[in-house]
């Protein structure tokens, strides 16, 4: 139903459309449909924040066939796409863009009562021949790594696009294994979707680091702004949108994408970036996923802390264990001081992990 609505916004014979996830009654309040609105917004994509009014960012059509046809390039070419994300949220939406230009219709996988990796190896079959693409999350390819079927399913693909936060690096090197063509993506609704591919900016994106170290993007993939604008503005600069992420560009211009800015722990006066940590813990052989954050603390101000999931047939290692292996690439400042084994990370989201939760759970609970 979705994809001949697209369509008709696309080629400018209907007005914008608001991308709402299923039984959200105040979203359409929030973000004023049925008010005026430009005319050239194709699409009012709500952001992943977790709290206040959905912002609502503002995409033209032309953001959103820039972006399309610079991932199509970039992977070699249009093809037929696997739909297994959620369509309200930029990824799946992005799925549908990308199918319209082709003129194919995607195969489709209903998620709304989870990511069932049985139906991958029928969903990839009615895919068809020629080209072919999905988009996941890291728990979906994790979920699906662990069914043999779903796996080489999945390995028959041309390309799949792996977003919604940074994924463990046990689940990259699982995937090359198994001989799954993933390309890492960044970006947001704010830039159509992922607008970095493995680093290197996709056509026509432009990415700079502030000296403030925060990631800021350019290009024609950008939406206009909020349709609730915020103060201050991320789109402040005329032509860039400041995004609350850190990053290094190296001299090549391919970006490193280091963690939110919000996410820092401010620890005896050094900030440690959570996303290191994690990179870092997510090498030694028990550890199968982990979310480092900070916890207050008297003497420190914030103390890191992480919270793993062991591996599958692993027993959980000790904190002294981690802290040592951390000691091998990574200051001691940067390693945790308390330990919280867990059956899963929550989420948010289509998969990015929420921090926020974790303190709410932990916050007073002790060295572990």
């Amino acid at each position: 139903m979705l994809l001949p609505a697209l369509e008709r916004v696309l080629d400018g014979r209907d007005p914008a459309l608001v991308a709402l996830p299923p039984g959200d009654d105040g979203t359409p309040r929030a973000l004023r449909v049925g008010e005026p609105i430009d005319d050239d917004v194709a699409l009012v994509v709500t952001t992943s924040g977790t709290t206040g009014a959905p912002k609502g960012a503002l995409l033209t059509a032309a953001a959103l066939t820039a972006s399309a046809a610079a991932t199509h390039h970039r992977l070699g070419g249009p093809g037929a796409w696997l739909l297994a994300l959620p369509p309200h949220h930029i990824a799946g939406l992005q799925v549908l863009v990308r199918s319209a230009l082709a003129g194919s219709t995607p195969v489709e996988l209903d998620v709304a009562a989870g990511f069932d990796v049985s139906e991958l190896p029928g969903a990839v079959r009615r895919l068809g021949p020629g080209r072919r693409y999905t988009s996941l999350v890291a728990a979906q390819l994790a979920k699906a790594l662990a069914d043999p079927a779903a796996a080489a399913a999945l390995a028959e693909l041309d390309a799949v696009l792996l977003g919604g936060g940074p994924a463990p690096r046990p689940v990259l090197d699982a995937a090359a294994a198994a001989g799954i063509a993933v390309v890492r993506t960044y970006g947001m609704s704010e830039t159509a979707g992922g607008c970095v591919y493995d680093g290197v900016p996709l056509d026509g994106v432009l990415v700079r680091v502030r000296g403030d170290g925060r990631i800021v993007i350019g290009g024609p993939t950008l939406a206009k702004g909020y349709r609730n604008p915020v103060d201050p503005d991320p789109f402040a600069e005329p032509g860039w949108f400041r995004t609350d992420d850190l990053g290094a560009l190296d001299e090549g211009g391919t970006l490193t994408v280091l963690g939110r800015a919000d996410d820092a722990i401010s620890t005896g006066g050094l900030t440690v970036l959570p996303g290191p940590v994690e990179a870092a813990l997510c090498t030694h052989p028990a550890v199968g996923d982990c979310a480092v954050f900070g916890l207050p603390d008297d003497r420190l101000g914030q103390r890191v802390v992480a919270a793993i999931v062991v591996r599958d047939g692993s027993a959980a290692p000790t904190l002294r264990a981690l802290r040592t292996h951390l000691a091998r690439t990574l200051d001691a400042t940067a390693a945790p001081r308390e330990l919280h084994v867990v059956e899963a990370l929550p989420r948010r989201g289509i998969g990015k992990v929420d921090r926020a939760a974790l303190v709410r759970r932990f916050a007073g609970a002790g060295d572990q």
